[in-house]
């Protein structure tokens, strides 16, 4: 398509999140706002290259290369090297949700955020969001389920005094796209608190924009146990474990 082509961002997937996040609105209204959303993407360099690196992605010969995904990325030779798929991933549940994980933990905050601002951090997780937004509207598309996020926040380690412009980018980030991406999270996991969790509960919670804290749920268990997420990934040795905790706290009738 060519640079404000908004036909790609217009299809019914799309649109179906925007009427389901925006239920007690008028129609128009709701079209209204679709439309100004899919101009904004239509015309967004952090879209267009989420765009490309998913279509180079799926054309691997496994049917995902994460690679090009992460060269693709806003700042992705500063960010790279703080952030990688030990801290960071999005894998796949039995259900067919996409299961985003962050442990902030393992994030050498203060070293990253002395070398990027927050408006630099904030376009990153944009990214991360338009892939996976890109990805679960394909997979909707495909299998006639709406496909959402799991979003898994991994507290392990997680210093009470970390930098807060870090912070800040992970707030400023989740609110842009509560309006960008609606009805495409599911719950919002909050997993491996440690002792200070009514500290770490007054720190965290505020961050989210109220309808992700709405979704929000506190969990002990998922994750324990795993010292690098790639182990949750495909043939790795904490999948089967996290994929059965997913089953009960989420799937389960």
């Amino acid at each position: 398509e060519k640079a404000g082509d908004t036909k790609y961002f217009t299809n019914d997937v799309s649109f179906l999140r925007f009427r389901l996040a925006n239920e007690d609105s008028d129609i128009e209204d709701v079209a209204v706002k679709f439309m100004e959303t899919a101009k904004w993407r239509a015309t967004s360099p952090i879209v267009s290259a989420a765009k490309t690196a998913v279509e180079t992605a799926l054309a691997s010969e496994n049917g995902w290369d994460n690679a090009p995904v992460r060269d693709a990325a806003p700042f992705a030779s500063i960010v790279n090297e703080y952030i990688t798929p030990s801290q960071i991933l999005t894998t796949t549940s039995r259900a067919g949700d996409l299961v985003f994980c962050i442990r902030a933990g393992g994030i050498d905050d203060q070293a990253l955020m002395s070398k990027i601002d927050s408006d630099q951090l904030v376009e990153f997780f944009l990214y991360c969001k338009e892939v996976n937004s890109i990805v679960a509207d394909l997979r909707s598309a495909q299998t006639d389920r709406l496909v959402t996020v799991v979003v898994m926040n991994d507290l392990s380690g997680v210093k009470l005094l970390g930098d807060a412009t870090f912070r800040n980018a992970l707030s400023a980030s989740s609110k842009q796209a509560t309006d960008l991406y609606p009805a495409l999270n599911g719950p919002t996991m909050l997993v491996n608190l440690p002792r200070l969790l009514g500290a770490l509960v007054k720190l965290f919670t505020p961050l989210f924009p109220e309808a992700v804290r709405k979704k929000i749920k506190f969990e002990r268990g998922p994750l324990q146990g795993v010292d690098d997420l790639q182990e949750i990934l495909q043939g790795g040795s904490g999948r089967e474990k996290l994929m059965d905790e997913l089953d009960q706290l989420l799937y389960s009738s």
